[in-house]
């Protein structure tokens, strides 16, 4: 069948509608057939530049040992310093152990307080060993271990000489009253070297409102004396759990006398020979 042809062939555009001769109309991208003033071309981002694959990943790769919480056999660790806490990094201070995903080998930590904790191991957490003048605590603490625990040894050679402090009604030099009882002896002399390191332990609950403190002077303040302080150090509240003076005696220190801060007579005396 002939199709129309010429300058009497007419169409009507796609967009506005209006009839205009079939040779001025074009054809879009889209199929339509406009007029000159609708015709618009196709925009570059109705087609994108086809995008390359991203490079293939590594096969299998490792993990680097120097971040978070991976798990690494690094044998044997050793830290020495005071106040340390290993809870899981490489050697360092503090390092942590935490989140060990294979074996940890050999914990070695020097001196106190000593906390040591492993956590999440997932493997075999080998050998933890602590040795030295243990003055405070060492807690080792072990979570969610899913295969073996290897060996725990805690070795303390305490160079800590303890006094268990009661109060009572007894008689010393100073006369009759509440008195300070040393491991059960009411105010006895007590000789204390240089060097060496005294807690006397004030838990007993006889001791509250009598905190022990030394003094160069007898009977302390109460003497007209002033607390002695070199290498003295306390905590807690006497009378309640943990409570002690502690003393670690300075080389060349005087003969000092324990009293009690609040009341007169109490104590007795500490040579330093």
């Amino acid at each position: 069948m002939p199709f129309a042809v010429g300058k009497k062939a007419y169409g009507i555009c796609d967009i506005c509608g209006q009839r205009y001769r079939l040779n001025q109309l074009r054809k879009q991208w889209d199929g339509l057939k406009v007029c000159p003033q609708d015709y618009s071309p196709k925009h570059p981002q109705l087609q994108p530049r086809p995008q390359p694959a991203d490079p293939e990943a590594l096969r299998d790769p490792r993990p680097d040992p120097r971040t978070g919480d991976q798990g690494f056999d690094k044998g044997i660790v050793r830290v020495l310093g005071t106040d340390l806490t290993a809870t899981n990094d490489l050697i360092g201070r503090p390092f942590s152990l935490d989140g060990a995903t294979t074996a940890l080998g050999t914990v070695t930590i020097t001196d106190n307080p000593l906390t040591a904790t492993g956590q999440s191991a997932t493997a075999s957490l080998g050998t933890v060993s602590i040795s030295g003048e243990i003055t405070d605590s060492v807690t080792l603490t072990t979570q969610v271990g899913l295969s073996a625990l290897g060996t725990v040894t805690v070795s303390t050679t305490s160079s800590v000489t303890s006094y268990t402090v009661t109060v009572a009604y007894g008689t010393n030099s100073y006369g009759s009253g509440n008195k300070y009882y040393l491991d059960g002896s009411v105010s006895p002399t007590i000789n204390l070297s240089e060097g060496s390191t005294y807690r006397f332990d004030q838990s007993d609950s006889s001791n509250s409102g009598h905190p022990l403190r030394f003094s160069t002077t007898a009977n302390g303040t109460h003497g007209g004396g002033s607390e002695y302080t070199t290498g003295v150090t306390t905590n807690g509240t006497p009378g309640s759990s943990g409570a002690y003076t502690q003393i670690t005696v300075a080389s060349g220190a005087p003969t000092l006398y324990y009293y009690c801060t609040n009341h007169s007579g109490m104590g007795g005396t500490a040579n330093t020979p």
